[in-house]
């Protein structure tokens, strides 16, 4: 297997300076609760003419691949600490920002404006008058659980994707916004009451701030002190500092952020936008991390989904993980959800119009995907095109990891799709 997706990762990077249809570089680990059974790369991790070689433990911005580890650390708060936080427990009475936090219904018409004007002046109106533009704004009265951010059916949006809380923040002078890692770069009206839709937004991030406030630790303090820590996970965490200069670390080097040329297909170097030391650190893309780093975290929850929580190497039991794990949505938020990921391609690797649901941390396959994945297994993806599964019926996980924009590569789409199919092609019977 190792020569097969060796091959592969190399086809896939540029040799020369042309990287039309190619990339720099790109790292591949597969794992199971016992460890990795191949971890391997190609390519470079700058442009010519100087550049190291990109190798697994070469660190990259995780982006929204942190997800998955903010979930992990809020899961294993809720498991050892119940008596301060649940999944289903409403959050509004902890968080006072969420409990004052409004519902977006739309803004005032030119019309409506005009008759509210009007009845203001006559005296049949109530209240002060409506300006053309305004928010409409109403009071959230349903409860907001840690259930809600993990799964993206809080009614949160990301207000720098979203046209209606991008005019709701030009509506009220506002600068802050999600990359600013701040609570009020977070904190924007709900786009819909709490479980009653599915929308990608900052519920993660929010989560990491339930974190904060009910354990007295940043979420990546968390991280560290109880899952990398104890597991001595290398080359992943929040602060890309502290990630790449620790000691013991197995030497991975930075990987600046390439950005595609959508005119040429050419690639060149772009930069990280997010802050190296945020006021409030990012649940939901603040992590910073290698192939290895990550698949370590993935053996981490097999060996939980095995039942061996007594064993060293594991931080979530098997209950937890089985919820992790369980397919969390209504048939509304389905529908919701369905219309989202295979527009903006966070299911490109699966067939569009499949059986879909999400857990905790990423979208679940409610299908086999024919010479890949199996029935149950769930997957997320980041920013700069990395992306990772985990296949509890074959106790397979895996993650790529590139760092490069835009997000939705067709090159990392179709390398990922070999790859994948290269490594159930070896280790896992056909059905």
């Amino acid at each position: 297997m190792a020569d097969k997706l060796d091959a592969i990762l190399k086809s896939y990077v540029a040799e020369g300076t042309t990287t039309k249809d190619k990339l720099l570089g790109a790292s591949f680990v597969v794992f199971n609760k016992d460890g990795p059974l191949y971890q391997g790369s190609a390519g470079r991790t700058r442009a010519p003419p100087s550049s190291p070689p990109f190798t697994p433990p070469s660190i990259t911005w995780l982006a929204s691949m942190t997800k998955l580890l903010t979930t992990t650390c809020l899961l294993h708060f809720t498991t050892h600490n119940p008596h301060l936080l649940t999944l289903d427990q409403d959050l509004r009475p902890l968080i006072p920002e969420l409990a004052s936090n409004p519902i977006l219904t739309g803004f005032v018409s030119a019309a409506d404006a005009a008759d509210a004007a009007a009845s203001t002046s006559s005296g049949s109106g109530e209240g002060k008058a409506k300006k053309e533009g305004e928010p409409i704004l109403i009071p959230n009265t349903s409860p907001l659980t840690l259930r809600h951010l993990l799964t993206h059916t809080s009614g949160f949006g990301v207000d720098v994707a979203d046209p209606d809380l991008m005019r709701w923040s030009k509506w009220l002078g506002r600068t802050s916004h999600t990359g600013s890692c701040t609570v009020d770069g977070w904190l924007t009206p709900l786009k819909f009451a709490p479980g009653e839709g599915w929308y990608y937004g900052v519920g993660i991030d929010w989560a990491g701030v339930v974190l904060l406030r009910v354990s007295g630790r940043q979420v990546g303090e968390y991280f560290e002190e109880f899952i990398a820590g104890p597991l001595r996970l290398d080359s992943i965490g929040w602060r890309v500092g502290k990630v790449l200069g620790e000691e013991g670390k197995d030497g991975g080097e930075w990987v600046p952020r390439a950005e595609r040329d959508e005119e040429t297909g050419e690639i060149k170097e772009g930069g990280v936008e997010f802050p190296e030391v945020p006021e409030v650190e990012s649940g939901g893309a603040g992590g910073y991390g290698s192939a290895l780093g990550f698949g370590r975290v993935l053996q981490v929850l097999l060996r939980g989904l095995a039942g061996e929580e007594e064993n060293e190497g594991v931080v979530l039991n098997q209950e937890t993980v089985r919820e992790m794990l369980r397919p969390q949505l209504t048939e509304v938020q389905k529908q919701w959800m369905r219309a989202i990921v295979w527009t903006y391609k966070s299911a490109s690797e699966i067939p569009e119009g499949s059986a879909v649901d999400y857990g905790m941390g990423g979208l679940i396959n409610m299908e086999d995907v024919e010479g890949r994945r199996r029935k149950g297994s769930i997957m997320w993806s980041g920013f700069c095109n990395s992306r990772w599964w985990l296949d509890p019926e074959t106790g397979i996980g895996a993650a790529l990891i590139v760092q490069l924009t835009p997000y939705g590569d067709e090159t990392v789409f179709k390398m990922y799709d070999e790859l994948e199919r290269a490594v159930y092609a070896e280790l896992v019977p056909q059905k």
